[in-house]
């Protein structure tokens, strides 16, 4: 996790990769730096909804996640920041997800108040599997 701020490194690592729905998903980080970050989701058979096909709502939680860890990875000691929601959630599903996947958030646009990460989702070749949009809110 480069260039952010160990408050920002904290909230990615010790609270939102922490929360039991990421670690029953295996979340991890694959990278990290201030608006940008790149997490990981290993395919699993119990998380389909039909044999080898990944289940829509892990594909959203996975959009979610990556959408709260970009908009923590702003967050500085200056923000007085207490912690953070999502307010809106948009996901576009593109193709079967039957591979680990991989998610990549951008902070779009960040104000003191709120964040809209743009997410995009690929399989294990590469494919893009879905999109997404996070408006996240930054409780102080």
């Amino acid at each position: 996790m480069t260039n952010m701020h160990s408050l920002a490194q904290h909230w990615i690592k010790n609270v939102v990769l922490q929360a039991p729905v990421a670690q029953t998903l295996g979340i991890s980080v694959r990278s990290a730096e201030i608006d940008h970050v790149t997490l990981a989701m290993p395919y699993s058979e119990e998380l389909t909804t039909t044999p080898q096909v990944l289940h829509g709502g892990v594909i959203a939680t996975l959009i979610d996640t990556v959408g709260a860890a970009a908009s923590a990875s702003g967050i500085s000691p200056d923000d007085d920041a207490s912690g953070g929601a999502t307010a809106i959630l948009g996901v576009n599903y593109l193709a079967a997800a039957r591979t680990d996947l991989t998610a990549t958030g951008k902070v779009v646009h960040r104000t003191r108040s709120a964040s809209l990460t743009e997410v995009h989702v690929t399989d294990a070749e590469g494919t893009l599997v879905a999109t997404g949009q996070v408006n996240s809110r930054i409780f102080r």
